[in-house]
């Protein structure tokens, strides 16, 4: 069960997420308490910390010391996956070409 966790939390944190909540909703409860929007708006919206907040978590202590550094490169990893989108589909907003004002023809000299 563990390697099947890190294998579907690290390629599909979605998925992830869902196997940890079939498998062990205890997980989901003791983190989240009887709350339901804000499991639902990480899942969508920060999967990886959603799935790292709910493996740290302990009932006893909730998250301290070291747990948070763990929680924090979680959200770095959410954060630069929408920053990478961003980045990447640049280029479909109408006047916002990486290449505009340039001609291929004159080595990037502008036209």
């Amino acid at each position: 069960m563990g390697c099947l966790l890190v294998l579907m939390g690290g390629l599909f944190p979605r998925f992830g997420v869902l196997l940890v909540y079939i498998a062990r909703p205890v997980y989901f409860t003791a983190a989240f308490g009887d709350m339901w929007l804000w499991p639902i708006l990480g899942i969508i919206f920060a999967p990886f910390t959603t799935l790292m907040y709910v493996l740290i978590w302990t009932p006893s202590t909730g998250i301290s010391g070291f747990d948070w550094f763990w929680l924090a490169l979680a959200l770095a990893i959410d954060i630069s996956h929408y920053a990478g989108s961003a980045y990447g589909n640049r280029d479909r907003l109408p006047g916002n070409s990486s290449n505009s004002g340039y001609n291929s023809n004159n080595m990037g000299r502008p036209m």
